[in-house]
Formats: C-alpha cells, structure tokens, sequence
C-alpha cells in the first residue's frame, strides 16, 4: 500500500517558515515513515512519527498523526489508532491523505460502507490518485456495487490506458454486469495489444482467449464460441478444456454426431466423469435394451468386483421398472452362485470366485435398504460379514442400515466396528464420528476426531481453526438434541464466523487474479461468494440455531433449572442437602475444568503473540470468545434468530422451510404484516405443506384474537387471508385438508395437532387421526412415525400416555430395530423418556451419508 503524502501540507502555515528551511528533514522522515508501514516494520514507524510531532511547529500536523493512527492499527491498538486518525482529520479535513487513511481504518474494522465514504471524499481531493482508486475499487467489488465499479474501473482505464489490469478490470464489470457485448469488444480490442506469435503457447495469453469464450458461451454466442476455440485451439494451453468446451457448443448447436465422437474421447481419457456420459448420452439418443445391457455390466462388474457398484446405478431408481428388472437379476445371479458358483443355472463356462457371491450380497444388502426393506437388508448384509469378516465395507454398511432403521446407537458401534479394522482411514474415522454425534455421543466422536488433529489442543479447537464445519454441524444438532443449547449455539456462530472469514478472504484476490490473469476462476470465485450462504452447512447451523433461539424465547432459561426447583419440593431434608452436596462437587469440578481451558487458551495465546512479535506482525485482537452460559442467555433470542434468517430469506428463498421460520419469528414478536408476508411466499411454493397448514390456522387465528389491529392493516389482513381460506372458516379449513390428504401420515399429524389447537375437548378424536397407521397410509416409514410418537410426548395433544404406550408398540411390529420404539429395559427407565436422544430432528437427519 503506497499512500502518496504531498509533503507541501507538512509546513503549517502560521509556522513563518519557509520551504527552504523545513521541507527537506520533513520529507526525509516521512519517506522513511512510509517505507516503515509498507514493509511492516511498524514500530520503526512510530519513532519517525515521534521525531515530526515532537516539533512544536508539527506537533498537530494531520496527515503525520493519521499515519500515526494508521500504524498504531497495525499493532493492535484500535482505540488509540482511531483517536489519532479522527484527530489527524480534523485538523486538516481537507487532506485526501487524511481521508484515505481513514478509510483504511474503516476497512480493517470490516466497514466497508464507511471505507467506501472515507474514500470517495479523498477522491473530490484528489480526482486522479491511482491508489485511491485502486482501494475504492476492491471495495466495490467486494461489496458488489457492479455500477460503481464500472465507473470506477473506466477512470483507471483512462489514467493508465497502457496497464493490462485496466483493460481487464473494466471488461469484467462489463462481464458481471451481463453487458456481453461491450465485455467481448472490450477484451478482444486489448487481446490485439497482445504480442504473441501464433505458435506460441503463453499461459496468460491463453487464460485471456478461454475467458474470452466463457463470455461467449454465458452470452448463447455457440457458434461464435465454437469457431473462437477451434481458431485459437494452438494456442491454449488446458487441452482438456478445448475439448469439453467443443462436446458443449456442439451439442447446443445440434451436431450430435460430432458431439458424441469428442464425448467418446474424453471418456477414454477419463472414464470417471459423469458429465462426459451425460453428454455422450444426450448426443447418441439411447436404446432401449435396458435388460441386456445391465446384465452384462453387472456380470463384469460382480466378477472384478467392485464395491461402488451400487452408488453407479443409484440414479437409475426413479424409475420402478428398472428397478425390478435390477432386482431381478441380481437376486437370479444370487440364487444361482450359491448353488453352482454361476450367474446362470444353465450356463457353462469357468466358475465364479466365492468373492462374486460375496459382493451380489453386499449389492442386495444396498439395494433393500434403498427400497427401505432394512430387515431383507441386514440378513443379506450379516451373511456377507460370516464369509468375509475383515472387509471394512460390509460393516459400514451395516451401520448404514442401522441408521436408515432409526437405531443411531447400533449404527455407530458398527461404524466403530469398521474403523477399528483400519485406525489409519481418515475417510472411516470421520464416519464413525459423525455417526457418534448423530447418537449424541459428542466427547466419544471428539476422541475418535483427534486421531487426526493436531497434537497439543484439543480436537474441538482443531476442528474449529480447520473450518470442519461438517463435524460442527452435526455437533450443533446433537447438542441441541440433548438440551445443551449453550453448546449447541457456539457451533452455530462459529459456522457463522466460518462464513463470514471466507467472505473477507476474496478481498486479496480482486488484485491477484488480474494479475496473474485467472480470470475464468476469478468470476467464478465472485459467484460464488455471491451464494455462499446457500451452502447447506450454513443453512443447518442457521435453522438449528433459530429453532434454539426460538425454544429459549418461548422458555427462558434461569440461574437455576426449573427441573431442580420441582425436584427439590418432594426431597427430604437429608436428600435435599445430598442432592446440593453433589451439586456443588459438579460446579467445583466444571470450575476447574473450565480453569484449565481457560489456561490453555492463555498459554497459546501467549505463544501466538510471541510469534507475532518476532515477524513484528501483529494484528488486532482476537474475536470475543463464544461462552455457551452467555450464548443461551442472550437478553433478545428473537433479535439473534434474525440475523440467522435474514441471509436465509436473501439465498435460500426457494426453500419453503425458510419462510416457515421466518414465520415462527415474526409470530412471537406480532408482526403481521412480516407473517403474513412468510405465509403467501411459502403458500407459493408449496400450498399443500403440513408445515405451512400449522403455520396459516395459527395466523389467522392471532388474525381474529388481536381485534385492536390498524384499520389498514386489518383491510390488507383480510384481503390477502381471503384468498387463502376462501370463506372457510378454521374448523372446515382443517377438515378439507385432512380430506385431501387422507394417505400422508406427515399431514394427517399436522391436521390432528390444528383439530386439537382449535377445540380441545377433540383430543381423543385428534390422537386417533395421528396414529392411524393402516394399509393406505403411503408414508410408513421411521422418520414420519417418530415425528408422530415426538408429537404425542412434547404435549401437542395433551396428556396422553396411555395413548403414547399403544403407539409404540404398535412402531415396534412395524420396525422392531428402531430404538425409539423400542420397550423399556432395565438400562433404560423408559424409552419414551429418552427418544428425544435418538429421534430424527426436523429434515437435518437425512438418508444420504
């Protein structure tokens, strides 16, 4: 960063002195301050500040004490670096030194919009200062003001017409800005700058040529960009490209023949990559002879053996014709291998090695799970582990089994099971912890991590630096599932953090991009960034820590837990003082354990700064720390749900899940309108949710209790409401939609809960609607059931237990390996007591691993 100080604004004027006599001792030191800031030798910095502002004369100088500030930031000192600045500026406002420093000290507080101000007025001071104009336009990109940028760029482009990073910046405002027309124009006529000659292969001219296409092929330009590629093919220097990039225009211009020649090519070359098939599938229009074909490539694929067969043929199960014609097969060549070592009974030929048998079992035990027949499944899965008992795939699987059943405890002994075979697999290690959280055994699945993290800190630390946000996820879920919402809420602002440090990360690429030429990569990484937050690691810490939030609105945690309070009324004076005699030792020993932590933190700390020290590089402060205790009691959880939902809303709004949440928000705190405004963009989406059913009766019902409403708020409720309900009043409302929906379990729930919610003397005839599981119900499965049996438990129905028992056994014949379901046991005071540790939370637990 150079900051270009005009030295005639060192001499104040009431000093009476003359240029001659102050300017040169007065630009020596600034020079040298300068040089000390750029190569970060910030101490040194400040003695040469010391030297000017110890000078009577110079002592308020502006543009010395904001160079003061400026470098006092570099060391950390934020407080006294914006004193100097903000000092610095006032006594000379009209410095465009002053206010550029100013905005780099914005910018490293990551005010960006402030930065952007600060710069802006340094340039009505200074129209034509490059390194201003440079850093306005870092920003702007970053914060993808496109328009602003443009301009900004253009003003580069006419200061320094001769720099490629002019040229190239302006055409990708263009770029960003869908201006195609004026991006190629703007890129060809700096490609003819380019003194290549046509044989010569340059990386960075070749960069420049297949950034060219991109914006040709985002443009619907398939000729143009075909004959573009095919011109300057020599000269490019990423072969394979070339090649994917003709197969594409090729098969958008229709030439089908020559799509499906370049297709096979690349298949050739590498045979791993799916999108290669597609093409080759799109160009070659496929024959109908689904059955031969399959049977050969199982037969081959059986023989050589090859565990991710299933995964391959995966796709095909859409469609049951298919899927019975697979089974069919497979349960052929089983039946016949176990008899005569065959595929066929009829058939002649060398015999199968017994390792076929084994893997057409462990194919089988796949296929059965995926068709959501688990038990088929673990009687194919468990022969396959008598034959062969130290192959790590058949005990994932089984594991794998065990989760899609609902038995989450068995699923991740399995899993340890497997990795035990192979300590040394990161792949199966990661597995098994994942699995151990998803039974909310967090301190066994930390162990399992730290196999694999770095000596000397705890794996939770590790994982967190290492941005592992799979494992925070999941940790956040299982913290949740147990009640520890402290817990649980760290995990969620550290994927948070996560996010927002990969947001600020780009910031060094506006200008190493350009100048390394990557351009392609570089507006990929922009779009990127642009969607980040639709990644599905934030959107679950997001919905998890909105679903926390919302539970500690409704129930506020104390100082003391409620339970305890209840507890103690029924103890006898001597248990009561053995209870709180316990108490004490536990708070005691979570004492010391959080002293110990706390003086580990230190001492790395501590070892960080020394480090920084000896680079004499040291930064700002750390980030305040997340303390579970202060996290689960924040004054405003509404407040802080929002600021998870809000880039929920501006991503993921075509997830009728977000606008649901946003509806249970805007719910607590009465904002109508806001409420109204989730319900008709979920009712868009998708107006048969049983979600959004629970969410529309509860708001029309706050609709007619809240009679005190504005006029026009009112007009705008009812109008809108009118649509929806369509002169249908709850009761029928609710009736239709059980109707409607007389075979969905997962409806039939929610319509029972609004049947209960309205009239309470239903209960019987609500309960009865919920857990109905005869033969039309077309969704019986274990995460459908155990949302009913949740329902039953959390008092959506009331007091029922006599009901609940009935259920769970009636689960139990249905799914006998399902932990919820299954009956108490001596270990166990009651499996209804504890199905809240194994039950399936919400959409978060799916059937992919």
């Amino acid at each position: 960063m150079v900051l270009q100080v005009r030295n005639e604004r060192f001499i104040p004027q009431e000093a009476g002195l003359t240029a001659s006599t102050v300017c040169k001792p007065l630009r020596a030191a600034s020079a040298f301050q300068q040089k000390c800031y750029e190569q970060k030798q910030y101490k040194n910095g400040l003695k040469f500040c010391k030297m000017i502002l110890s000078n009577p004369k110079f002592a308020e100088h502006g543009e010395t004490l904001a160079m003061k500030g400026l470098t006092l930031n570099c060391l950390g000192k934020k407080e006294e670096a914006y004193e100097f600045v903000r000092k610095g500026l006032r006594n000379d406002v009209k410095s465009h030194v002053c206010w550029h420093v100013y905005g780099l000290l914005q910018r490293s507080d990551k005010k960006y919009d402030e930065a952007i101000k600060c710069y802006r007025n340094a340039l009505k001071l200074d129209k034509d200062n490059l390194q201003i104009l440079r850093d306005l336009s870092l920003l702007q990109i970053q914060m993808r003001d496109l328009e602003g940028y443009r301009e900004t760029r253009y003003q580069l482009l006419q200061l320094r017409p001769t720099q490629r990073a002019s040229w190239i910046g302006y055409a990708i405002a263009y770029h960003l800005l869908k201006d195609y027309d004026m991006a190629l124009k703007l890129l060809e006529e700096f490609r003819k700058t380019q003194q290549i000659p046509p044989n010569k292969i340059d990386y960075e001219y070749s960069e420049l040529i297949l950034y060219q296409n991109q914006v040709m092929r985002e443009a619907d330009l398939f000729q143009e960009s075909l004959e573009h590629i095919e011109t300057y093919e020599k000269q490019i220097c990423d072969k394979l490209i070339v090649e994917e990039i003709k197969g594409e225009m090729l098969l958008k211009l229709g030439r089908l023949k020559e799509a499906g020649e370049v297709y096979k090519e690349l298949i050739e070359r590498n045979a791993e990559n799916w999108y290669y098939y597609e093409g080759l599938e799109k160009s070659l229009q496929p024959s109908e002879k689904f059955r031969e074909l399959m049977d050969k490539f199982l037969r081959v694929n059986f023989s050589k053996g090859c565990p991710p067969l299933f995964t391959t043929l995966k796709s095909l199960y859409y469609n049951p014709e298919k899927v019975s014609t697979i089974q069919e097969l497979v349960t052929g060549y089983e039946a016949s291998l176990k008899t005569c070592d065959l595929f066929g009974p009829c058939e002649n030929g060398e015999k199968e090695p017994p390792t076929t048998l084994l893997w057409v079992r462990y194919f089988l035990a796949q296929h059965f799970d995926k068709l959501g027949q688990c038990s088929l499944a673990l009687d194919y899965i468990n022969a396959a582990i008598a034959s062969t008992p130290t192959l790590i795939e058949l005990f994932y699987l089984k594991a794998k089994i065990y989760k899609h059943v609902g038995n989450l405890k068995e699923a991740a002994k399995w899993m340890d099971e497997a990795q035990s075979l192979d300590t040394a697999d990161r792949f199966i290690n990661s597995k098994c912890a994942k699995y151990m959280l998803r039974a909310n055994m967090v301190k066994d699945a930390e162990e399992m991590c730290s196999k694999f993290t770095r000596e000397g800190t705890s794996a939770m630390e590790n994982l967190n630096e290492m941005q592992c946000m799979w494992f925070q996820t999941e940790c956040a879920a299982a913290y949740q599932r147990l009640g520890k919402y402290g817990d649980a809420l760290k995990k969620c602002h550290e994927v948070e953090r996560h996010f927002f440090e990969i947001t600020d990360d780009q910031f060094d690429f506006h200008t190493y991009c350009m100048r390394k030429m990557t351009l392609r990569a570089y507006v990929d990484l922009l779009r990127l960034e642009d969607v980040l937050r639709k990644h599905v690691f934030y959107f679950k810490a997001a919905r998890s820590a909105i679903e926390i939030y919302l539970k500690l609105h409704d129930n506020p945690l104390t100082n003391e837990s409620k339970e305890q309070e209840v507890n103690s009324e029924n103890l006898s004076a001597k248990e009561l003082k053995k209870m709180l005699s316990k108490q004490r030792r536990a708070q005691k020993k979570a004492k010391l354990e959080e002293e110990r932590k706390h003086a580990e933190r230190e001492r790395q700390q501590k070892n960080q700064k020394k480090k920084r020290d000896e680079e004499e590089e040291e930064t700002s402060g750390p980030r305040e720390e997340l303390v579970p205790e202060k996290l689960e009691r924040v004054e405003n959880p509404l407040e802080e749900a929002i600021k998870f939902l809000i880039p929920l809303k501006n991503l993921i709004g075509d997830n009728i899940d977000t606008h649901l949440l946003a509806f249970e928000i805007y719910f607590r705190k009465g904002k109508f309108l806001l409420m109204l405004q989730s319900v008709k963009r979920a009712f868009a989406i998708n107006s048969n949710n049983p979600w959004l059913h629970e969410c529309l009766i509860k708001f029309s019902k706050a609709v007619s209790d809240h009679s005190n409403l504005p006029e026009i708020v009112s007009k705008v409720l009812t109008q809108e409401m009118q649509k929806i309900f369509v002169n249908k009043n709850l009761e029928s409302f609710n009736e239709e939609f059980l109707k409607h929906n007389a075979t969905s379990i997962q409806h039939q729930l929610s319509g029972a809960k609004m049947m209960y919610f309205l009239d309470k003397s239903r209960q019987e005839k609500a309960i009865a609607v919920a857990t109905r599981l005869d033969k039309n119900m077309r969704d019986k499965n274990v995460k459908t059931l155990t949302k009913v049996f949740e329902a039953l438990l959390d008092g959506s129905f009331g007091s029922c237990h006599t009901q609940c028992e009935e259920y769970q056994a009636a689960c139990h014949k249905l799914f006998p390996f399902t932990s919820a379901f299954m009956p108490a046991t001596n270990e166990d005071d009651s499996s209804i007591a504890s199905v809240n540790h194994t039950a399936i939370n919400h959409d978060l637990l799916s059937n992919e691993i």
